[in-house]
């Protein structure tokens, strides 16, 4: 088994990126002309998809923020800043078109390295909340490459050498 030294107070490849999307059965071009927010991705029912298979739903994707922080609510703020001020406007967008809002928290974490915080703040709990949107994680482990052929990982600290 190869040898690992902990590591400490760092994260080389624990990462973390998180964003908001709207999904349902709608025209992403009306929900960007309420918001007036050009959206970073967005496709209608029956657009297709690179492998040719046909989307059964609509999707409207904005503030992607892949700037990791250990705390990643700050993330998440960060993703919501431009739709703090639009809660009226999204809550006319779920009662006219009946769509759900999500929160998209995408961490891929390291055994051997510090994980993330997920929790999100009061701010953040406050807009989901006023907007009914949902927080979705969705976690990824990855493992050192001396792993990769099925070794366990042993991050015990090693005895007085």
């Amino acid at each position: 088994m190869a040898d690992l030294e902990r590591i400490y107070c760092h994260s080389t490849h624990t990462e973390c990126y998180t964003y908001f999307k709207i999904v349902g059965d709608f025209y992403p071009d009306a929900v960007s002309k309420l918001l007036g927010i050009v959206p970073e991705k967005s496709w209608r029912i029956g657009d297709k998809r690179k492998n040719g298979t046909v989307y059964d739903f609509a999707c409207w994707i904005t503030g992607t923020c892949r700037d990791f922080d250990i705390e990643t609510d700050l993330q998440m703020m960060k993703t919501l800043a431009p739709l703090l001020d639009k809660t009226d406007v999204l809550n006319e967008i779920k009662k006219r078109y009946d769509v759900d809002f999500v929160l998209e928290v995408v961490p891929t974490v390291r055994a051997d390295e510090h994980t993330p915080c997920l929790a999100p703040s009061l701010e953040v709990m406050r807009f989901c909340c006023a907007t009914e949107t949902s927080i979705d994680i969705d976690l990824y482990v990855s493992c050192p490459n001396e792993l990769e052929n099925g070794e366990e990982l042993d991050i015990t600290e090693k005895e007085n050498e």
